[in-house]
């Protein structure tokens, strides 16, 4: 049995769909359906089960049969909200649930592939998986280095696989429930055909107007990573997962705008309660997953935007 708890969400539907496609059968989806419009990401698939978050948890807990069926877990779920501040909730969802889920696939021999975040970077101008480099700006940030501080911890050895993917600016299909935290690249595609622009923030913390680096990563890369080391039990460890190239929000908007072949770019004041928690520029630093062997390649920006908005086009 393969679980992909958040599969109802954006990364974790698209997982979903990675693993029927390649002909997994046994695929059970977690998740919280209380916003029941996610139910669209993955409606068209046949899982085998589909289970809510706490009644996931309350089974591995009492029912020893089923936790011995599984074997990985895709640990996607989360609230991915950087601008929720409420640290108990966040680390009651973030934190202390993962743990629960770490132990038992521990003492199962379970492998456990879970996403942590390139927030846990946060104001660091390197992206490398050193502690050295690691200073959250929000409270989401610090529940994903939390828990990255407890697997060095507690699976320094494991003898089955703990494996944690810091997922960069991760765009693509599958995000339209997420409103506000959906990428810039869904934001930029739904003003241009709204309003025949792209509204951008202008320079902040010395880039110009549009100029700020992200490194963005078309989710179905994403996926790849993560069935890479489902085949791949052997590897452990805490890796960056991105293009290791930055490009600016200029780039996504010129490739929206190129798509279409119309529009225009606008520049918008940078927001006041951005300024102080707000990353600028980030880049995956690709060694350890390079050392690891796994050997995904990553679209640039041009060519991901050009298949997210094909496939947008067909829905």
């Amino acid at each position: 049995m393969h679980v992909v708890t958040g599969g109802a969400g954006f990364i974790g539907s698209n997982l979903v769909r990675a693993l029927i496609e390649r002909g997994c059968d046994d695929v059970v989806v977690v998740d919280d359906l209380s916003d029941g419009h996610k139910i669209v990401n993955f409606s068209d698939l046949s899982i085998a089960d589909y289970l809510d978050k706490d009644e996931f948890a309350e089974r591995l807990g009492n029912d020893r049969e089923f936790g011995r069926s599984i074997s990985a877990v895709f640990h996607q779920g989360a609230c991915s909200e950087t601008t929720e501040w409420d640290g108990r909730y966040m680390m009651l969802n973030n934190y202390s649930y993962s743990k629960q889920l770490l132990q038992h696939c521990l003492q199962n021999k379970v492998q456990f592939i879970y996403a942590s975040s390139a927030a846990v970077y946060g104001g660091s101008s390197e992206f490398v998986e050193d502690p050295v480099f690691e200073n959250p700006l929000n409270v989401y940030g610090y529940s994903k280095l939390q828990f990255d501080r407890y697997v060095r911890r507690v699976a320094a050895n494991p003898e089955s696989q703990v494996t944690g993917l810091r997922y960069f600016n991760v765009y693509g299909p599958h995000e339209q429930h997420k409103g506000s935290m959906a990428s810039v690249a869904f934001h930029f595609n739904n003003q241009l055909r709204e309003d025949g622009e792209c509204r951008l923030f202008e320079g902040s913390d010395g880039y110009g107007d549009g100029e700020q680096l992200r490194d963005f990563v078309y989710v179905d890369d994403i996926c790849k990573v993560n069935l890479w080391f489902l085949d791949n039990p052997g590897s452990s460890g805490i890796f960056n997962a991105g293009t290791g190239r930055s490009q600016s929000f200029n780039d996504v908007a010129n490739a929206v705008i190129g798509w279409h072949g119309k529009g225009k770019i606008r520049y918008v004041p940078f927001p006041e309660h951005l300024k102080g928690a707000y990353q600028s520029f980030t880049e995956a630093g690709l060694g350890q997953l390079r050392e690891s062997g796994c050997d995904v390649e990553f679209r640039s920006v041009e060519a991901g935007v050009t298949a997210y908005l094909e496939q947008l086009s067909r829905v």
